[in-house]
């Protein structure tokens, strides 16, 4: 006899699946995360957020972490974050990173690092004039804001914010980065995504943290004052030209 409300077992186990899926997926788009901020964001108990995230843990989609603190640290312990793992992140993944991975070290072979440096550049300027674009369009005070935004559309998961304590100016993040594992063995790409930005913005940027490097989060800073107008392509090349080679501080 089936009662009113009772569901099949498979329609339990359906639910439970999305919901845990939910939880991954809040991760993905916000970082690392409480279980209180998750529970917030699903609209959850915590309970019920730690009873996925134990499982999510147990199938090595997400990991527990002590959560990084950028800036002055407060007294108390650091509040226990969730993050994704490797595994956790290619459930959302459908790249091609091997095949990227063979390009770019045969590129590096034959050609040397001059060569994948130039690659990792022109990547990024093939996207300029749509950034470009939106960056143009927004006030300068929310160029951070509309360059996430940008971001966003793209794959990367990004948010603007205050950075924390002393420092003046904002943190641009990417939560989820479809290159990461690329980026893990050539970081000439995250440099010349973070020369991207600082051309973009029209202000010296600096990289804090990385997926590629096992961050939770990339990271970039962007400092507060009175940008100058997004640099012009011909303007960026010649930048560009200047600081071959050489790491963004």
């Amino acid at each position: 006899m089936k009662y009113v409300g009772e569901a099949p077992q498979e329609e339990l186990a359906t639910g439970e699946r999305s919901t845990r899926n939910r939880v991954a997926r809040s991760i993905l788009d916000h970082g690392p995360s409480t279980a209180a901020d998750l529970a917030k964001r699903v609209g959850l108990t915590q309970a019920a957020v730690r009873r996925h995230l134990d499982t999510l843990v147990s199938d090595d989609v997400v990991e527990a972490r002590e959560q990084r603190v950028y800036g002055t640290r407060t007294r108390g312990r650091p509040a226990k974050v969730f993050a994704l793992t490797d595994c956790g992140r290619d459930a959302f993944d459908q790249s091609y990173d091997k095949l990227a991975v063979d390009a770019l070290r045969w590129i590096a072979d034959t050609a040397g690092d001059e060569a994948l440096v130039a690659f990792a550049r022109a990547r990024m300027a093939s996207q300029s004039e749509t950034y470009r674009a939106v960056i143009e369009a927004a006030d300068p005070e929310a160029r951070t804001q509309a360059l996430a935004k940008a971001l966003s559309a793209d794959g990367y998961a990004a948010t603007a914010r205050s950075a924390p304590g002393p420092q003046q100016g904002e943190q641009l993040c990417q939560h989820h980065c479809p290159v990461a594992h690329v980026a893990e063995q050539f970081p000439q790409l995250c440099e010349a995504e973070t020369e991207f930005f600082s051309s973009l913005l029209g202000t010296h940027v600096q990289r804090l943290a990385t997926l590629a490097h096992g961050d939770g989060v990339c990271t970039t800073f962007v400092p507060r004052g009175s940008p100058t107008a997004p640099q012009t392509s011909q303007t960026t090349h010649s930048a560009s030209a200047s600081t071959a080679g050489r790491n963004p501080a």
